[in-house]
């Protein structure tokens, strides 16, 4: 891989005519399906927990009159009560979804996220812990297998890996315009990875889910006791939460961007190559790479 399209093609170019070519191995669907399950689970979950105490401190400690700099409550004005999130002193009204909104049964709650976005849907901390818990062992066991075995198979050097050519400002910024108008990659430079895709799943595999196992070990007290340093290096139990909670949101804007771009490239194509590994490349024009 040269790190630069061969051919671009405009969304919608596709044709049933084109061979399908083999573009995802076995290892990087079965991680890619059970990592998402373990994610959501993970999430859904974690935004039980915190509802338990919806607010972000830096630090050691952080209790409720001590200050937060992102809090997600409710409060009233004289006969108005509102939902809102704050960040610093930003503060924005999110009654209805954040801090202030109806159950099922359209009862009015309290709490920081919906019944809807949190596992269980009813409010129970232990009841998420167990299932946060339980799936953090999957998460740390299927990144550690999935990258042991990318490195056997050479998928990480191979289709992760950015060459110097790639880091050139001057393919970097053709990336960025190319994702920009929608040109997508064709032929044979369709079964690599382009440079921001490199980098977003770099980032992934290598930033945010090892953070978020760290910073998970290190708000756990026990780790105290084995390994100070994990929660030393934070700066605190209350910035390793911080920290969690920012790379649990970086990975589900991942996600977004993620969908949006899959679904602008040709949902059933890309789909299918994520299931069966086969992928039909778009025709385009020769770019004189």
């Amino acid at each position: 891989m040269n790190g630069r399209p061969e051919s671009l093609a405009k969304p919608g170019s596709l044709t049933k005519d084109a061979p399908l070519v083999r573009r995802h191995r076995l290892s990087t669907r079965l991680w890619h399906w059970s990592n998402a399950l373990v994610l959501l689970v993970m999430l859904m979950s974690g935004l039980m927990i915190f509802n338990a105490h919806p607010r972000l401190y830096w630090g050691e400690y952080g209790a409720n009159f001590d200050p937060a700099w992102l809090k997600i409550s409710s409060a009233r004005i004289g006969a108005r009560e509102f939902g809102y999130l704050q960040i610093g002193s930003w503060r924005i009204e999110t009654t209805g979804v954040l801090g202030l909104w109806h159950d099922a049964q359209g009862h009015l709650q309290r709490r920081a996220f919906p019944y809807w976005a949190t596992l269980p849907s009813r409010y129970s901390l232990a009841g998420a812990r167990i299932w946060h818990l339980a799936f953090a062992w999957l998460l740390a066991g299927g990144l550690t297998l999935y990258l042991g075995w990318s490195l056997v198979n050479r998928h990480l050097q191979r289709d992760i890996h950015m060459t110097r050519r790639e880091w050139r400002p001057a393919n970097v910024w053709r990336d960025i315009v190319d994702h920009a108008r929608l040109r997508f990659p064709a032929g044979e430079a369709s079964r690599h990875y382009s440079f921001l895709q490199k980098l977003a799943y770099a980032g992934v595999l290598f930033v945010a889910l090892p953070l978020m196992i760290v910073t998970g070990l290190a708000m756990s007290p026990g780790t105290d006791a084995w390994a100070p340093i994990i929660t030393e290096v934070f700066g605190g139990r209350q910035s390793a939460r911080s920290v969690h909670f920012l790379c649990a949101f970086a990975l589900v804007a991942f996600f977004v961007v993620h969908m949006v771009m899959v679904l602008l490239a040709g949902p059933i194509n890309e789909v299918r190559a994520m299931i069966t590994g086969r992928y039909r490349p778009r025709p385009g024009r020769e770019d004189g790479v």
